[in-house]
């Protein structure tokens, strides 16, 4: 099998935990030969676990003629122009979430990747998450019939005081968090058409001046509405997804789901009646619940993991056999495309 001669920039919190992780459990497909960080230590890890070089400046990695992929988990500032240079450099590029701030800047990246003939990949790895995968097969297997409102929720209470939380950086819930929902939405919202979109921000615990709280309605017709919630200020986390559809619904979290239904054929005939009915009362009938459940499998108890892996796995098809990236790049124009427009209708003060 052909390994992936892959080079890691960055050695923070991605860089490290996910990629490196990832991909040194994955030696089949994957051989890390070059991981670069400016700050002293930061590449000690890799290097004492894969035996990799290890590079203070990305630049004279990106030089090297021997690299099948370059994962670019620079801040999020350095997204756009890095992989550009990588792109550049002759090299086939996954970068991380977000890719860019401004629809502008990911059609730059596209272009690159066309003039170039290099493969450029986004990290959109929760496409692949468990709960996901179990809510896309609930949906289509159909006995929720049609969906009227989708809820989702990455919801949780934190303060937080890191370059994450700054404007300038690319930072706040919508960017640094909200890439994940926002591609399950998008996904169940479908990316033939751009959705109507309202959103509102706020700031309340966050140390910085990007927004901590986003709610997010977007609507379309012939569409389900998704309701998106991406807040550090909701201890109470009830649900990660809620359904209402025409048979029943569903609603769970990553580790245990739950949907219920009916079967229309089981159900007591009815018609509609315009007259009042006999003796003042209400329409009332007894359906026959079916109810369902479906909870983490062991497998996949670090899901975390389990997402990056299953991703890798797609990329190395992709690179490997030219087959269809998961993720194709078009959808994460969109993505983008909808978070620009969430903040252009959120202008936030700056911090000074």
């Amino acid at each position: 099998m052909q390994k992936i001669r892959t080079a890691v920039i960055g050695q923070g919190r991605s860089g490290h935990n996910i990629h490196v992780a990832a991909l040194k459990d994955m030696t089949d497909r994957y051989e890390i030969v070059a991981v670069a960080d400016p700050l002293p230590g930061r590449c000690d890890d890799a290097v004492n676990a894969t035996g990799c070089a290890a590079y203070t400046d990305y630049r004279e990695m990106i030089k090297r003629d021997d690299l099948d992929l370059v994962v670019n988990a620079t801040m999020s500032p350095d997204h756009v122009p890095v992989t550009l240079e990588a792109l550049e450099a002759g090299h086939n590029v996954l970068v991380e979430k977000p890719v860019a701030r401004y629809v502008a800047d990911v059609d730059r990246l596209i272009a690159k990747s066309k003039e170039t003939g290099k493969l450029l990949a986004v990290f959109q790895q929760s496409r692949f998450a468990p709960y996901f995968q179990q809510v896309l097969k609930v949906l289509d297997s159909g006995v929720l019939g049609r969906v009227a409102q989708i809820n989702i929720a990455f919801n949780g209470f934190a303060r937080r005081w890191d370059w994450q939380t700054l404007q300038d950086m690319n930072a706040g819930s919508l960017l640094n968090t909200g890439p994940h929902p926002m591609d399950q939405a998008l996904r169940l919202f479908g990316f033939d058409t751009m959705p109507n979109v309202l959103c509102v921000m706020d700031r309340l615990n966050t140390f910085g001046d990007a927004e901590d709280h986003v709610k997010i309605l977007l609507t379309g017709a012939g569409k389900p509405t998704i309701d998106l919630e991406i807040s550090s200020c909701a201890p109470y986390s009830d649900f990660m997804y809620q359904i209402y559809a025409q048979y029943g619904g569903l609603k769970g979290k990553a580790d245990h789901i739950e949907w219920k239904y009916y079967k229309p054929e089981e159900a007591p005939k009815q018609h509609l009646i315009r007259e009042p009915l006999d003796g003042r009362q209400y329409c009332r009938e007894e359906l026959t619940w079916h109810t369902e459940s479906w909870d983490l499998p062991e497998e996949q108890k670090n899901w975390f993991q389990y997402m990056a892996r299953q991703f890798y796995g797609n990329l190395y098809d992709a690179l490997t056999t030219g087959a269809p990236l998961a993720v194709p790049l078009d959808q994460v124009r969109r993505q983008i495309e909808v978070i620009e427009e969430c903040h252009r209708q959120n202008p936030l003060s700056k911090a000074g």
